[in-house]
């Protein structure tokens, strides 16, 4: 099983929030859907910018905590350099080699 490290945000240089889960696509969805009614909701921070993949949850969670600590300059700079356009990854994670989710199909039935 992975864990996962994330950044999202309102936008390209908006309002960010770092976070860790075992499961990058749900956590983003909720982030999207504003399932929780917290920081990331009132801001409108949605859009997947940045993540890294660990083989434990506690490596996920100390990697979290390890960036929540530092300025924002450091923060943009580590999403930059992954994701210079700020591109939204969500579908990406999500669809995998499926680029459009208007390709997909689904799988047929015995």
């Amino acid at each position: 099983m992975a864990f996962f490290t994330y950044i999202v945000a309102s936008g390209k240089n908006g309002t960010i929030y770092t976070g860790s889960t075992d499961d990058v696509v749900k956590r983003t969805a909720e982030h999207r859907d504003k399932t929780y009614k917290g920081f990331t909701a009132k801001y409108g921070v949605d859009r997947l910018v940045w993540f890294e993949t660990h083989d434990t949850r506690e490596a996920a969670f100390r990697r979290e905590r390890q960036i929540k600590k530092w300025n924002r300059i450091w923060k943009l700079e580590l999403i930059e350099k992954a994701n210079p356009d700020w591109r939204d990854l969500y579908d990406e994670v999500r669809l995998g080699d499926l680029k459009d989710p208007v390709d997909w199909e689904p799988p047929e039935e015995d």
